[in-house]
């Protein structure tokens, strides 16, 4: 087994790296930016070593420095994660020139397998099925245009190099051709310095599925099931699960015959994953093959048992696989979500902040691997991944209704990010049915909401919760105020029934609550209907309520915002107005503040790279014209007009850095 690694990369799975190297009694060796340096990840390492300013660039890309690092400080191997340098050809080999050791494949199955062109020819070799289209690079407008109509409409243009969904362009017609190849060559360009684009079929309400194989350098190669990746944002991952609802025994089988195929046809060795996409007949096509660890890889470990960075680094140390394919057990469910900083109410802009308060879901069968803590600092330089929960349950249902306990209880304040839309995933009944798609979000959800009416009965429960923290706070307000009462003459007055008129956005509620604090045991009545909760725990200065609700535990998080309580449950939020009978009359004669919205400026949405401005002074614009782009955590996004109007004056310029609420530029009048 190796001594001790270098871990060329940072956040959430350099902590998971090293939790398994200490297990296994490995040494670690952590390196970090200037903007890293307190992160959870550097306190849990063995050592750490400093690499430079925080553009990745200066640090965790620059190859010959992790290289030195890992000579300096007697490391015989360098792990390098995902991302970064994890699938870089070059890299691998100057470890390998160097003397250490490369955990992860080959140099030459990541270069051809990093190429999608090379890749697609390898996988056809393999006997993989691949998408119908024209597999080697568009020379220009004219061969576009004849290989467009060849395949028809819809197609795809793809990128041959990168990843994330960079690049990619899905083009409905003729007209739309040569605009969005140019516009795909520029970003893959400017991305992976590779402007190589090829054009397949486009494949509608496509399922993404995947396959975990690993291979030892003595040509063993297993699969270890299948993943279901399909819910996704911006062609980015953000609900994944093992197994998947549409793949049954025969099929699985036959696709991770494939994948193994695929992998020995290159001489692969590590863990890799083989995505396919899967059409509604149930047709599956090689998309890409992975070769690292995937973010997604704690499902597969959930269901077999197995830990696969252990695998990763027993394989790296020239082991053989113990494993043969009938050994592998696939047991339960699993489901993970990413937790982003992110706001999916603004087009899932990246956000940037300090995590103020913090607090991981803890229980049995979940699991949280964040790097992130209270005091953690989310900066625009890297990917906006903060963390992933995961679930287990004998059933998928099981592991869903896991999930959604853990989302309720997640805790992150300070950063905006996309726990709540998480979870209002995983409570959509599409999502529970099983229905699946990469178009899922787009289907079911706008500005971040679903596009359904919530649970009336969450609603009613988000109800509860709230009278509960604001009637135990009154009551405690009232038995301070019992002995002046008693000094003046007063005469207290204990009520069995207490009344309360709830008001949660243009919904109102009747609420009328019997029991007390002491008992921790109340009737409540929401529009007639009674429930009957036990509060096990109050302790509301956590900002996390656990109530028994007619027998079954329900986790709520809730926060006082301008004298309401805003409550969060099962991806809704909602603020509560709650009042007393005689609050709630008077309430008709308060006035009423509209207030006037200014446009005339365009401030940033979000701190960042101004990547273009493509707007002069004096010109006129539309709303929801692009007039700027901008690049955040690795990420571009075009910034629109809020309105119709002239430029005034444009405040930036391409290439400068900006913050959240700086103005971009004015308008005139």
């Amino acid at each position: 087994m190796l001594e001790k690694i270098l871990i060329a990369n940072r956040g959430e799975i350099a902590v998971r790296i090293i939790r398994t190297c200490k297990r296994l009694k490995i040494g670690t060796v952590a390196v970090y930016s200037e903007s890293d340096f307190r992160s959870t990840y550097v306190q849990e390492a063995d050592q750490a070593a400093f690499i430079g300013p925080p553009p990745s660039r200066e640090s965790y890309l620059d190859k010959e420095k992790i290289v030195a690092v890992a000579l300096a400080h007697g490391c015989s191997a360098i792990h390098p994660g995902y991302g970064f340098l994890s699938e870089n050809a070059d890299f691998a080999r100057m470890v390998d020139a160097a003397g250490l050791v490369f955990i992860g494949p080959p140099p030459e199955a990541i270069a051809t397998l990093g190429d999608k062109i090379a890749s697609k020819l390898v996988a056809i070799r393999a006997g993989v099925p691949v998408v119908p289209g024209h597999h080697n690079p568009v020379s220009g407008p004219e061969e576009a245009a004849t290989i467009a109509r060849a395949i028809g409409f819809p197609l795809l243009l793809k990128p041959a190099s990168g990843g994330g969904g960079r690049g990619m362009r899905i083009v409905t017609s003729e007209e739309e051709l040569i605009p969005s190849l140019s516009a795909a060559r520029e970003e893959t360009r400017k991305g992976f310095a590779d402007d190589r684009i090829f054009m397949e079929r486009y494949v509608s309400r496509p399922r993404h599925i995947e396959v975990q194989v690993m291979a030892d350098r003595y040509g063993n190669v297993i699969h270890l099931g299948e993943r279901e990746c399909s819910i996704q944002r911006r062609h980015q991952k953000v609900i994944e699960e093992s197994p998947s609802t549409a793949v049954d025994q025969t099929l699985r089988e036959e696709m991770g015959s494939v994948a193994c195929a695929l992998a020995r046809e290159v001489g692969y060795t590590s863990a890799g994953t083989v995505e396919f996409i899967m059409d509604p007949e149930r047709n599956y096509y090689f998309l890409e093959m992975n070769t690292r660890l995937q973010v997604e890889h704690p499902v597969t470990e959930m269901v077999t048992g197995l830990d696969l960075v252990e695998l990763q680094l027993r394989i790296a140390a020239g082991e053989p696989l113990t494993l043969k394919q009938e050994d592998v057990n696939v047991k339960g469910w699993a489901i993970e979500a990413r937790i982003c900083a992110e706001d999916p109410a603004r087009g899932f802009l990246p956000t940037t902040g300090m995590v103020t308060r913090y607090a991981m879901p803890r229980g049995e069968n979940i699991r949280v691997d964040a790097g992130i803590d209270a005091g953690s600092i989310v900066t625009i330089h890297y990917d906006n991944l903060l963390a992933k929960v995961i679930s287990f349950g004998e059933t998928r249902e099981d592991a869903r209704r896991t999930l959604v306990r853990g989302l309720n209880g997640y805790h992150i304040e300070g950063v905006t990010t996309n726990v709540n839309f998480t979870n209002a995933i995983v409570n959509h009944p599409a999502f529970m049915a099983g229905d699946l798609s990469t178009e899922f979000i787009e289907e079911h959800f706008e500005a971040g909401q679903s596009k359904i009416p919530p649970d009336p009965e969450n609603i009613a429960y988000m109800v509860m919760a709230g009278v509960l923290i604001y009637h135990v706070r009154s009551s405690h307000v009232r038995a301070s105020l019992k002995p002046m009462a008693a000094l003046v003459g007063g005469a207290a007055v204990e009520e069995k029934s207490h009344p309360y008129i709830v008001r949660a956005g243009t919904d109102v509620f009747d609420v009328e609550m019997e029991g007390d604090e002491a008992s921790r045991h109340w009737i409540i009545r929401v529009n007639g209907n009674a429930y009957e909760v036990i509060t096990p725990e109050f302790e509301f200065y956590r900002r996390r309520l656990v109530l028994k609700i007619n027998g079954t535990s329900h986790m709520f998080r809730a926060r006082y915002t301008d004298n309401h309580i805003r409550c969060f449950f099962c991806g809704i939020i909602r603020t509560l107005e709650i009042y007393t009978p005689k609050e709630w009359n008077l309430t008709r004669y308060m006035p009423q503040v509209e207030k006037e919205v200014q446009e005339n400026e365009l401030k940033c949405p979000m701190p960042g790279l101004v990547v273009a401005v493509s707007v002069e002074e004096g010109a006129h614009v539309q709303r929801g014209q692009e007039l700027l782009r901008m690049e955040s955590m690795k990420m571009e996004s075009g910034i629109a007009s809020p309105r119709d109007g002239l430029v005034e004056k444009v405040m930036v310029r391409a290439g400068q850095t900006v913050e959240t609420d700086e103005i971009l530029l004015r308008f005139k009048g």
